[in-house]
């Protein structure tokens, strides 16, 4: 499956984004989604996922209460909304896709920034 992230970019803390990940290749439906980051000098951490068995939603203390995770089965599509950014929210951004076993599928990522 290949999966392409867009809505990165620059923003003032306080401030919001939405991150996208558009699926294909596959069935969207088959497919548990993920949201990682990764900031400079750190380890990728998962920040939050969409089960596509039970439709339950994961997010990392990191970012619970200021993210959101949702899901538009008619667009193969994931978002992710992120309210009050703060500058340790800086990092890439990546989707990854499961079928069962692991995050096998990775797109190429889109970059947040909030300067603090």
């Amino acid at each position: 499956v290949q999966l392409v992230e867009s809505g990165g970019g620059l923003v003032q803390a306080g401030g919001s984004l939405r991150l996208s990940c558009a699926v294909s290749g596959d069935t969207f439906g088959d497919y548990a989604i993920a949201w990682f980051r990764q900031a400079p000098g750190k380890e990728r951490e998962k920040i939050s996922c969409f089960s596509n068995y039970d439709y339950s939603t994961y997010y990392a203390d990191s970012v619970k209460g200021r993210f959101t995770i949702s899901r538009d089965n008619a667009k193969d599509t994931v978002y992710l909304q992120m309210n009050s950014l703060k500058p340790e929210d800086t990092a890439d951004y990546y989707c990854a896709a499961d079928s069962g076993s692991s995050w096998s599928d990775w797109g190429q990522g889109t970059q947040v920034t909030v300067p603090s």
